[in-house]
């Protein structure tokens, strides 16, 4: 049987916006591939699957234990109930019940974003109230502890670039914060690439996008203290019911994990090298003006940003590389000053030439 674009009426896809949910997030390699197809082929007891895998990852992360799930908005929404039930099993069937009062998630205002859904949704999914700290372009260790009752159930900080970068303290400020309150920090670090730093700096709980840095299959990581995974891992009576994963993803992002801690991820040198010929080949097209930019975030990535010019605008540009077969996704956070970013960690030598090629129509 042959599975191709054409069978279900599909556009292809250049992907040149980054790990992106909208896209399928990232590819996956054929050891991850052959890791599912022995999942798949096999029959598992699935709490033990779970377990064994959890402690295998612990072990390779050097944490107390970890939880593949099925996504990082699920490790959000299982992490908030876990903290807040604290092992009742009563809570994991009754996870929005009146008899336990101690639902306050404390998370810094310039935190609180839409990632593709809001962050307090998820929060909220797993039963939790977003109590918003500090202001939307400054929070300080100083106004989380204020905000500190005792109806707080955990502290959430969201380490992303779509959060505000300036003015906010830093995971470790979090954790001591944390730490003197004798409240649990869950870190949602989805598409970090680092897998031990928040860990260290001390969260309790840190969450990753099985299918972002890693490049596994849709899936997601909880690692941390071993009581919360243990709590978590009771959600799966109750809320995480609606976000189990199955067993060839399981062991896919197994695999996977394994490979990015042996082999890592590209570097930024790398990608600074691969960009060298697509920035002149950008720069020789009327109207563009190219170079290349590192992660706002302060990650170890490095993109092509071109300032649009002329009569066409960046917003223009974008919806015309949209249009046709194949489709070009790029990063549109800064369209509104005439500028698109092109992420090219997904994008090899032949789709970049491609991209070149639809630029040089679009803006002939």
């Amino acid at each position: 049987m042959t599975i191709n674009y054409e069978k279900f009426n599909l556009k292809e896809v250049i992907n040149a916006s980054g790990r992106m949910t909208i896209l399928g997030v990232s590819k996956v390699s054929e050891t991850v591939l052959a890791a599912q197809k022995f999942g798949g082929e096999h029959f598992f007891e699935m709490s033990e699957l779970s377990i064994q895998t959890g402690a295998y990852l612990a072990q390779l992360l050097k944490v107390e234990d970890a939880q593949i799930v099925s996504c990082a908005s699920a490790g959000i929404a299982q992490s908030v109930a876990a903290l807040i039930g604290e092992g009742s099993v009563y809570h994991a069937y009754h996870p929005y019940t009146d008899k336990i009062a101690k639902r306050e998630i404390i998370l810094p205002k310039g935190h609180n974003v839409d990632y593709g859904t809001p962050v307090e949704v998820m929060v909220e999914q797993g039963g939790g109230q977003v109590i918003e700290a500090g202001y939307a372009n400054m929070c300080t260790p100083e106004h989380i502890e204020m905000m500190i009752t005792d109806q707080t159930a955990a502290l959430l900080y969201i380490k992303s670039h779509h959060t505000v970068q300036k003015s906010m303290l830093s995971v470790v400020e979090a954790a001591i914060v944390a730490k003197a309150h004798n409240i649990p920090l869950i870190v949602d670090a989805a598409a970090e690439e680092d897998l031990v730093k928040y860990s260290e700096a001390g969260a309790d709980l840190v969450i990753y996008s099985g299918a972002k840095a890693i490049e596994g299959p849709s899936a997601g990581l909880v690692i941390g203290k071993k009581q919360y995974i243990e709590w978590i891992r009771l959600q799966g009576k109750g809320i995480g019911r609606a976000m189990k994963i199955g067993k060839d993803n399981i062991l896919g992002f197994t695999q996977a994990v394994e490979d990015y801690v042996n082999n890592g991820s590209e570097s930024g040198a790398l990608m600074q090298a691969r960009l060298a010929p697509f920035i002149t080949a950008l720069n020789a097209i009327q109207n563009i003006e190219a170079k290349i930019v590192k992660d706002g975030a302060g990650r170890d990535i490095y993109r092509a940003s071109i300032k649009v010019k002329g009569a066409k605008s960046a917003k223009e540009v974008i919806q015309e590389l949209r249009a046709e077969s194949p489709a070009v996704y790029t990063r549109e956070y800064q369209a509104n000053n005439g500028i698109i970013e092109f992420d090219i960690r997904s994008v090899n030598e032949e789709e970049m030439n491609k991209i070149v090629t639809r630029l040089t129509t679009i803006m002939h």
